[in-house]
């Protein structure tokens, strides 16, 4: 009996909970250390994961979870364009 296809798991950075990585964003900070939203998944870099809920991103603002997942301080324009694009997913 074939098994079926294994999917990609990711932990988001704010609840620390282990989800589809397709129903998380990625943030990821490029080879030129600018900080980004990857709409793609496939940018170079290194990257963090965050769902697309209010709690989950204040949860990792609060923390510094995403800039230790970094590993590089984030301004706080980024923040806006996640508080942006969160609002309009919901």
């Amino acid at each position: 009996m074939p098994k079926g296809k294994k999917k990609p798991m990711r932990m988001c950075v704010g609840c620390q909970e282990m989800k589809l990585k397709k129903d998380l964003i990625r943030i990821v900070r490029t080879p030129d250390e600018t900080v980004e939203i990857d709409h793609t998944g496939k940018k170079s870099g290194r990257g963090a994961y965050i769902c697309p809920q209010q709690e989950c991103l204040e949860k990792a603002i609060k923390g510094k979870r995403v800039e230790k997942a970094l590993k590089q301080s984030i301004s706080s324009d980024v923040y806006e364009k996640l508080k942006q694009e969160l609002n309009s997913v919901e």
